[in-house]
């Protein structure tokens, strides 16, 4: 388990804005669906699957099922096809994916079974959820890709690559590179540490302006 798992999304985020990362490692509108405890929280190295319509003979068909070969403590990052109205996961997939030991499931579509997930416990965050399932509109193409997660508006798009660390909680979904893993601990230790200080300050009613004068060094 990667010392990520330690800090939010919103804590990892501030970390990769530091380091230059435009987006932040923000993967726009994917929140959690199943109705689960507001503290839960995944993190994992991504198993990716790609999506495409499913009329789409061009593009390469998979020998097995995706979630047959999900790793143990994977994330599943599902990138579908933007806009579509069906769910590209159910709660049968759920079920598969932990009998694999995978952690969770985000997907850029929608889901299905909502209660389902919430019932086996298992941490799912899509776009949103639909009663159509994934047949006959869409199908998975290729695993353990790199895919990229492009948003509705002009937000920049998240390349999610095999293997970089997933986070996703209340907050939402944040991916981090893999050669940025430690940096990112580091400078979410040291965000982490200025809050708590800017929160006793502004608590103890020294007021916002001059808690983050004195600790973050900007007004």
């Amino acid at each position: 388990m990667s010392k990520l798992a330690d800090y939010s999304t919103c804590e990892i985020s501030d970390a990769l804005i530091k380091l230059g990362t435009p987006h932040g490692g923000y993967v726009l509108d994917i929140n959690l669906i199943s109705t689960l405890p507001s503290d839960t929280a995944v993190c994992g190295p991504a198993y990716t699957v790609q999506m495409v319509l499913a009329s789409d003979q061009s593009a390469p068909k998979l020998s097995a099922h995706f979630v047959d070969t999900a790793p143990a403590s994977s994330v599943i990052v599902i990138n579908a096809p933007p806009k579509l109205k069906n769910a590209v996961w159910g709660g049968l997939m759920t079920a598969g994916a932990q009998a694999r030991s995978a952690v969770g499931v985000i997907i850029s579509g929608r889901c299905r079974d909502i209660g389902e997930h919430a019932s086996l416990n298992f941490p799912v965050f899509s776009r949103g959820h639909s009663t159509l399932g994934q047949s006959p509109f869409t199908r998975p193409s290729a695993i353990d890709v790199p895919v990229v997660i492009q948003a509705e508006d002009d937000f920049p798009s998240v390349t999610v690559h095999p293997d970089d660390w997933m986070i996703g909680d209340k907050d939402g979904v944040v991916c981090v590179p893999r050669d940025l893993e430690w940096k990112v601990v580091e400078l979410a230790a040291k965000g982490r540490e200025v809050d708590a200080k800017c929160m006793t300050d502004i608590q103890a009613g020294k007021g916002v302006q001059a808690s983050f004068k004195a600790h973050r060094g900007k007004l």
